[in-house]
């Protein structure tokens, strides 16, 4: 019993941490420090350890000897690979998705959709999540679990690059727009732009991350 209850508590622990990574509320340049992490969620650090092994093999942080772990560090390489295979993936899935979606599945697309205007709207920290959540309400109803499983790794290695695509001004409403144009056409069932329109969102934010982490590189080197 008592190694279902840490089984269950390491679960718990990775989601609290990864949320406090996602929303960029633990710095990429910082050791984490385990003692004080651990008293803070009021812990011991055996579970907490688990957890960090589980966000490492996620590749949200990293682990140095001697060191401890270290949250990853944004990186154009990074958003390169993780967005490349966002891009060979999620449209086909989205398209079968459209197909195959039950009402009840297309209701919680939308319900998913209104949750993230209200979000961005309101500048909200957790805009990452509920985009994440938009974007997998398109794809979960293809029912291919090892894909779905794939994409959403991805996704919440997109995160933190979604926020910080967000970051200039005027790029949350584009992003509104083209979502509501890629729901329309999949609660019309038709895969085919539905796949279109995934694959240009997709792209073009790839295209924003480029530049902007291109110049936020350029901006560190020193003079």
């Amino acid at each position: 019993m008592s190694s279902i209850i840490v089984r269950n508590l390491s679960e718990q622990l990775v989601e609290l941490v990864r949320d406090r990574i996602l929303s960029g509320k633990v710095a990429a340049d910082l050791a984490i420090r385990q003692d004080a992490l651990a008293a803070e969620l009021g812990v011991s650090k055996i579970p907490l350890r688990e957890a960090l092994t589980r966000l490492e093999q996620e590749g949200l942080i990293r682990s140095q000897a001697n060191r401890g772990y270290f949250v990853r560090s944004l990186s154009t390489q990074e958003a390169e690979e993780v967005y490349a295979l966002r891009l060979k993936l999620e449209p086909e899935a989205v398209a079968l998705a459209a197909v195959e979606a039950k009402e009840e599945e297309q209701a919680a697309a939308r319900q998913a959709l209104e949750a993230l205007d209200r979000v961005t709207e309101a500048h909200g920290e957790s805009v990452g999540a509920f985009n994440r959540a938009f974007h997998l309400a398109l794809v979960r109803p293809a029912i291919r679990p090892i894909t779905f499983s794939i994409i959403e790794r991805l996704h919440i290695l997109s995160e933190r690059y979604v926020r910080k695509h967000l970051e200039p001004s005027g790029r949350d409403e584009r992003a509104n727009d083209e979502h509501r144009r890629m729901l329309e056409t999949w609660l019309a069932r038709d895969g085919k732009a539905a796949a279109a329109l995934t694959r240009t969102h997709i792209e073009q934010t790839l295209k924003d991350l480029r530049r902007q982490l291109s110049a936020e590189r350029k901006d560190k080197k020193p003079e």
